[in-house]
């Protein structure tokens, strides 16, 4: 157990991303039952979560740190931010916690900022670099991800914060700043791919967040165009940002059918195993992700037409949950056994 502990994905948050999402377009989609049923299992998650990652950061500082200085693996620690920011909106959208959201928001920004200038400055720094096309991936788009997670539970608390003109002026700013980093981002990431070589391995689950990232985009323009009657600088500016938001929605649907393509090709014209990784929660959150946030877009530009999409799409995402929870369950029992048999 110390050896899976040391080498513990930073990633791993991307499981109370993905069920907290999830768990979000349930509700919105009149599946409360389940909504709440995966609020109480998100809750579990995350304190599970957070318990082993302090346990790892005393017992094994310097994988930890190795991790940080790690092209492919420092960004994993951005789902840290992200999975406290949905799991804030979970409480609100599901429960109606509004209090214990807004101590996660907070906690959320002081996460955000340290992650962000600690990773960005620790890859900056370091002394050896791996070339583009061996440090570049998906995953570094949760950086932006996690940007638009704390604008997307700010938007929603701004009502009862007391000062919501404010809170909708630090949203915006997030946003803005997130989308002008996923623009930095996904260009190295489509240059990797269209002029490198590729192989299966090459596109590992977190490739997903490319559409993920925009998704995510897409939902905290939609909730700030929501809240423009909370702030004069957003009713002014609500034209840009239904516009931005838009384009970022054409954007997220447009990577749907280039990833379905390119997962085919691995797993069906390369035959690449298709077995359990923790990264593929980091697949399972897009899909919830793009369905909530088309679910909000269709209220905030009054085009009911696009509701079909989440209707239809909240039972992709439900599936490929329940997919990805099969395969970890089988993981721990796999490994429950195996230590079993070494103490024997």
């Amino acid at each position: 157990m110390s050896g899976a502990l040391a080498t513990m994905h930073p990633a791993y948050f991307a499981l109370v991303m993905a069920t907290g999402i999830v768990s979000i377009a349930c509700q919105l989609l009149e599946l409360r039952p389940v909504a709440v049923v995966l609020l109480w299992a998100n809750v579990l998650f995350f304190v599970v979560l957070w318990a082993l990652t302090i346990l790892r950061l005393v017992r094994f500082p310097g994988a930890v740190a190795a991790d940080l200085m790690h092209h492919g693996r420092a960004v994993g620690f951005f789902t840290t931010v992200a999975a406290t920011s949905v799991l804030g909106s979970q409480l609100i959208v599901v429960a109606g916690a509004s209090a214990p959201a807004g101590w996660l928001w907070l906690t959320a920004i002081v996460l955000w900022a340290a992650v962000t200038y600690t990773v960005f400055a620790a890859l900056t720094v370091k002394a050896d670099k791996p070339s583009l096309a061996e440090g570049i991936n998906g995953g570094w788009l949760v950086s932006v991800v996690a940007a638009q997670s704390v604008a997307v539970l700010g938007a929603q608390i701004a009502a009862g914060s007391g000062n919501a003109p404010d809170v909708l002026l630090f949203c915006l700013a997030m946003w803005l700043g997130g989308g002008m980093l996923y623009v930095w981002i996904v260009s190295l990431i489509f240059y990797r791919y269209t002029f490198f070589a590729m192989s299966p391995s090459d596109l590992a689950p977190p490739y997903w967040i490319n559409m993920g990232a925009v998704a995510i985009s897409t939902l905290a323009g939609s909730l700030l165009a929501l809240s423009a009657p909370q702030s004069q600088l957003v009713r002014d500016l609500l034209p840009f940002i239904k516009g931005l938001t838009l384009m970022f929605w054409a954007t997220a649907t447009w990577w749907i059918p280039m990833l379905v393509i390119l997962g085919v090709w691995r797993h069906v014209y390369r035959r690449f195993p298709l077995r359990y990784d923790p990264l593929y929660w980091g697949a399972v959150f897009p899909l919830g992700m793009y369905t909530v946030a088309t679910f909000r877009l269709a209220q905030a530009i009054d085009a009911p037409i696009l509701l079909t999409i989440p209707r239809v799409f909240v039972y992709v995402t439900l599936t490929a949950w329940a997919v990805t929870m099969t395969g970890l369950a089988r993981e721990l029992l796999r490994r429950g056994r195996t230590a079993a048999v070494r103490y024997r």
